[in-house]
């Protein structure tokens, strides 16, 4: 029984078998390993004893082939679906812009409607005034009217008349 001491790669030759599918029949098997000098993994085999015969596949070709079409396909369908995305988001687009000047024109109107309305209150502030100078009696009305045209006259006559009342 001659037992060889062949890589990976030899043992995939003699078997017609990939290197990767001889290591994992050596770790498989349990068959002792080594390193040799140059680095590479030595296995001890006896070919004698191995009644390994491999599968036979259809070419990887065709296999990677297929898988290339299917992907082609998949891309298509993929760029299809974009352009459906790309067209509907430009009509939300073109939404969101009209809502964008809607709401635009809506703020100035709101804007311009509470400017209105505070000139209307501050009217209205001005005419209570007058109204409530009106419905007071005319002597309290002459004295507003002098304390406004003369106002030292009217701190000195409040002054005066605060001095009578603590008296």
């Amino acid at each position: 029984m001659p037992v060889e001491m062949l890589t990976y790669a030899e043992l995939g030759e003699r078997l017609t078998i990939s290197p990767e599918a001889a290591r994992a029949l050596v770790k498989r098997h349990r068959w002792p390993r080594s390193r040799s000098n140059d680095g590479k993994t030595l296995v001890q085999v006896d070919l004698t004893e191995i009644s390994h015969s491999p599968i036979s596949r259809p070419p990887q070709a065709q296999a990677g082939q297929q898988l290339i079409t299917t992907l082609k396909q998949k891309i298509e369908a993929l760029q299809a679906e974009l352009l459906e995305a790309k067209a509907i988001a430009s009509g939300h687009r073109a939404d969101f812009e009209r809502e964008c000047e809607r709401t635009n024109k809506l703020l100035a109107e709101l804007l311009k409607a509470t400017s209105e309305g505070m000139g209307a209150r501050e009217r209205a502030a001005l005419l209570e005034g007058k109204l409530s100078m009106l419905t007071q009696p005319w002597r309290r009305r002459l004295v507003d009217a002098l304390s406004l045209a003369l106002p030292q006259v009217a701190t000195r006559e409040s002054a005066g008349s605060v001095a009578q009342s603590h008296n």
